[in-house]
């Protein structure tokens, strides 16, 4: 509000950490990559000017220019192309072979031939689980998971919408530190749910009753072979590192403690927000951590289909392939 109590407002772009612009549009890289390219094309041009035709020398330098200016306007999958280049040629020199080896994977001895590259070290971020599900990692940073559900915006009144958008706009407001919402889908088994099924059907007391669980346990036996069913689960990784890590063993263990408080904190304060607007979520003991990172390294494999709780109503976090249900 001013002094004249008229509302005021101001543009705030949806990605906050695009980087400023700083002549005609362009950022400091584009610049530099243009600036970079006329500097190379104006060289080369200079340089083969005298000693040869002018469309063979810009035929020359248009491949130049191109490169230049795809590299600096052009963007892939929200990355500009510099960037993205540059993750493609760290990629391709990365080993594709790692092995667990955390001394190192030693050179083979001179008479012996190594066709191809050697493995390389696999580097696992997380150090060690708390009980609490506190993960320690490597730099002295700690790191919780806190499993969410979701709701039905469709479902809701126009109303009851803005009220969760506004829960939710809320508790971003609230983060004081990066948060990753990581949403996996794996493969999902229904055979163990529908031996429940088959098995129940038989202690029900009503020919009906019996006759429509086993109907049921049929169904969930041909959806089961004619689909590919996902599950889905939406995980909230909370991370926390110490501004100072301390000097010493020891005082790298108060930091880390510190930092580990933090953290386990933040988880606590995530449920609490989410749980407020009609999220149901729970921060992962050290059991389920250690769950949660092991099915991570094989993203593929089936896992069973997870026991319904009763007291929940269905949201529709299980889906599979095609429109939900």
């Amino acid at each position: 509000m001013n002094d004249a109590h008229e509302p005021l407002s101001a543009r705030i772009p949806a990605d906050i950490e695009q980087p400023d612009k700083i002549m005609y549009g362009l950022t400091g890289r584009q610049v530099a990559i243009l600036g970079t390219t006329a500097v190379v094309t104006v060289s080369v041009f200079m340089a083969a000017a005298p000693v040869l035709p002018v469309p063979i020398v810009v035929g020359l330098c248009f491949p130049l220019v191109a490169a230049g200016c795809s590299l600096a306007l052009g963007r892939r999958d929200g990355m500009s192309l510099d960037r993205f280049a540059l993750a493609a040629l760290e990629h391709l020199r990365r080993r594709r072979t790692l092995v667990c080896a955390p001394e190192g994977v030693s050179e083979p001895p001179a008479w012996c031939q190594v066709r191809g590259r050697l493995p390389g070290p696999l580097r696992f971020p997380v150090r060690a689980i708390r009980q609490d599900g506190v993960m320690e990692l490597d730099g002295g940073g700690t790191a919780a998971l806190v499993r969410a559900g979701t709701i039905s915006l469709g479902l809701r009144t126009a109303a009851e919408q803005t009220a969760l958008v506004g829960f939710f706009g809320r508790w971003l407001n609230s983060l004081e530190s990066p948060v990753q919402i990581v949403v996996q889908a794996r493969p999902v088994d229904l055979s163990e749910l529908t031996d429940r099924v088959v098995e129940a059907a038989s202690g029900l007391p009503h020919p009906a009753l019996r006759q429509a669980a086993e109907g049921h346990a049929a169904y969930l036996a041909e959806l089961g072979t004619s689909r590919n069913l996902l599950v889905r689960e939406v995980l909230i990784v909370l991370r926390d590192q110490p501004a100072t890590p301390g000097t010493g063993r020891r005082g790298r263990g108060r930091a880390r403690q510190a930092s580990a408080v933090i953290v386990a904190r933040r988880a606590v304060d995530t449920v609490r927000a989410l749980t407020g607007f009609g999220v149901t979520a729970q921060a992962l003991d050290a059991d389920e951590c250690v769950r949660v990172l092991s099915e991570a390294f094989s993203p593929s494999q089936t896992r069973p289909f997870p026991a319904a709780d009763l007291d929940q109503p269905v949201t529709g976090d299980h889906t599979t392939e095609g429109p939900q249900t």
